[in-house]
């Protein structure tokens, strides 16, 4: 029909969370209907998440309200959507095998985005705590490939304003400056350990940038040509005029 939007309409899990907004934001701005696939709202929900929810509601999105457990919910959705993107938090990684099952079931979406938007994690070998929550990872992937589903693995390899955030921590006042590693080194309790293993594996070992594309690969800034990116020296100058609220992956 004339007027009709024939762009894929998109299902995005974990979209209200601190990646999944921006998803959310980013495909209603680009044409797409919008699904969101979100825990229920309660008496005890953030003021914080009531507020998203207004705020998808105002723009066009639908919210469906489920558990990753209800099979039947999902698939019954997903059959309405062409293209499926989770990002769900770490705790839930391995939730995502139920989301892989019901694509399977489903048997049309187009193309499965899972929960990456990290490091390549098939090509780094952190410090064990990096390496154990990267295992969760893997187990997702492989069962992606191995369901014959249509997929596209993201590695943002660093989100700069993420990790400048964590670094830097612009939104606070201080005259002095944190120097990390003391010669006193002591052992973190488990999830703690985590935040610092990625931060070894990234900035001092470089993980993110020890290995070269292969023929199956695609440096993201080739499909978009005409985007033009943030730089990190741009990020800086936007943190001097307005520095981001805290921003912290959930480990636990």
């Amino acid at each position: 029909m004339e007027g009709e939007n024939t762009k894929p309409k998109k299902l995005i899990f974990g979209g209200t969370g601190y990646l999944g907004k921006y998803m959310v934001k980013a495909s209603v701005s680009s044409g797409h209907k919008t699904f969101v696939y979100a825990r229920p709202v309660t008496q005890n929900s953030r003021p914080s998440k009531l507020e998203i929810h207004k705020e998808f509601q105002g723009i066009g999105v639908t919210i469906i309200e489920g558990e990753l457990d209800e099979h039947k919910k999902i698939v019954s959705i997903l059959k309405e959507v062409d293209v499926v993107i989770s990002t769900v938090a770490y705790p839930q990684f391995l939730d995502q095998l139920e989301i892989v099952h019901a694509i399977k079931v489903a048997g049309n979406i187009k193309r499965f985005l899972p929960s990456e938007f990290g490091c390549e994690e098939d090509r780094v070998r952190p410090l064990p705590p990096f390496e154990a929550y990267l295992e969760k990872k893997r187990i997702v992937r492989r069962a992606i490939e191995a369901a014959q589903i249509p997929y596209t693995f993201v590695s943002a390899n660093l989100c700069g304003a993420y990790f400048v955030n964590v670094l830097l921590r612009p939104f606070e006042s201080h005259d002095d400056v944190v120097v990390y590693g003391s010669g006193e080194a002591k052992a973190l309790p488990p999830p703690e350990d985590i935040p610092i293993s990625i931060m070894h594996s990234l900035l001092a070992k470089g993980d993110s940038m020890n290995f070269e594309l292969g023929e199956d690969d695609i440096e993201a800034s080739k499909l978009y040509p005409d985007f033009k990116f943030t730089t990190i020296d741009q990020l800086l100058d936007i943190f001097l005029i307005d520095p981001p609220k805290p921003a912290r992956t959930a480990f636990e």
